[in-house]
């Protein structure tokens, strides 16, 4: 799969389930969902479950922080690492 797939999933999923405004449609790959407003805390349970099943993943609780899922940019690095991780096992 390639990156901007990775990114054009995730950023279509957000708008879809978490933009309820138009004007915060428009964020950056940089932007932190927590602190736009983009995505709260009980939303990340909603976005786990759609990565793990989109991408056929497993998230440890571990690693469920915000290196990893507060930005697209953050996604798109932490899901490339566990596809690769998965394919070597």
């Amino acid at each position: 799969m390639k990156n901007y797939s990775i990114k054009m999933i995730m950023k279509n999923f957000i708008i879809e389930n978490f933009q309820l405004n138009k004007s915060n449609k428009e964020f950056l790959d940089t932007d932190s969902f927590l602190n736009k407003g983009i995505i709260d805390s009980t939303g990340i349970l909603e976005l786990l479950e759609f990565i793990e099943n989109k991408f056929d993943i497993i998230i440890e609780n571990e690693e469920v922080i915000p290196q990893n899922l507060d930005s697209l940019n953050n996604i798109e690095k932490f899901i490339l690492s566990k596809i690769k991780t998965k394919e070597k096992l």
